[in-house]
């Protein structure tokens, strides 16, 4: 958010591919949707409550949407934020704009995430905010370890995965090199990696997905300085079968079989 003229489109432009995130321009969506909407205060604070709730259904299907807009007053913001806190980014490069009467409403934003300066190119402030919105994994930190063949990644899986992270903060999933070895194994590397990303998409920057070979033997000495553990979880979860999912994806397209995965 910021004045007219701030730079608010340029910069979600530099950074909607960047996130592979829904831009929702205030210009296009006042044109195509709120066409009956002026620019009082009134019609401000609705304004902000719609673009908000578009920003929501993309939220909920597990994407980002950028809301690129004005949002000049608390009362514009807080309405803007009904169904869910947002990422403030304050674009402060202009002290004015050619509208006087959205200089004289506009209020800087605080709390604000983000405050984009004047110095830095478009490109630059879109990378600290993607840095800020994904972390990064750190090979360096404690990191529990999984292998397996996913095949498929599956809800069990997942609730595995999550106790890891409670436990230990991150992990590293190896996916073994199983994949046309048996009619068990029917989904290649690439296709496992994209289930198992989406399925953890909200963990994202605590987890890595990488093959390995057919892993079959796990040796270890003494002292190796990790631990070794089964983590088990409800007997709902631990039923779970993975042979069962695969008879059930036979009969279904493998875009119904990923989004289902979600």
């Amino acid at each position: 958010m910021g004045l007219p003229g701030s730079g608010k489109t340029t910069l979600a432009n530099a950074l909607a591919p960047r996130l592979n995130a829904v831009h929702f321009n205030a210009d296009a969506v006042r044109q195509e949707i709120n066409k009956d909407l002026g620019f009082s205060v009134g019609d401000r604070i609705e304004q902000a409550r719609r673009m908000g709730w578009l920003c929501d259904q993309v939220v909920k299907a597990g994407g980002y949407a950028i809301a690129d807009f004005v949002c000049p007053t608390a009362g514009a913001r807080e309405a803007f934020q009904v169904g869910g806190d947002a990422t403030i980014v304050w674009l402060d490069r202009i002290s004015k704009s050619r509208y006087a009467d959205t200089n004289q409403l506009f209020e800087a934003p605080h709390p604000h995430h983000v405050r984009v300066s004047a110095d830095g190119t478009p490109e630059h402030w879109a990378e600290v905010i993607v840095r800020m919105l994904r972390p990064v994994f750190d090979p360096q930190k404690p990191t529990a370890l999984f292998v397996g063949r996913y095949q498929p990644f599956h809800e069990g899986h997942r609730r595995l995965i999550e106790e890891g992270l409670r436990r230990v903060g991150q992990v590293c999933i190896a996916v073994r090199a199983t994949h046309g070895t048996s009619i068990k194994d029917p989904h290649d590397f690439e296709y496992i990696r994209a289930r198992i990303e989406h399925g953890l998409r909200a963990y994202e920057g605590r987890f890595v997905v990488m093959p390995v070979p057919n892993v079959s033997h796990i040796f270890y000495g003494r002292d190796v300085g990790y631990q070794i553990e089964r983590l088990e979880l409800d007997a709902v979860t631990e039923a779970i079968s993975a042979t069962q999912i695969r008879l059930r994806e036979a009969t279904r397209s493998p875009l119904e079989c990923f989004l289902g995965n979600a």
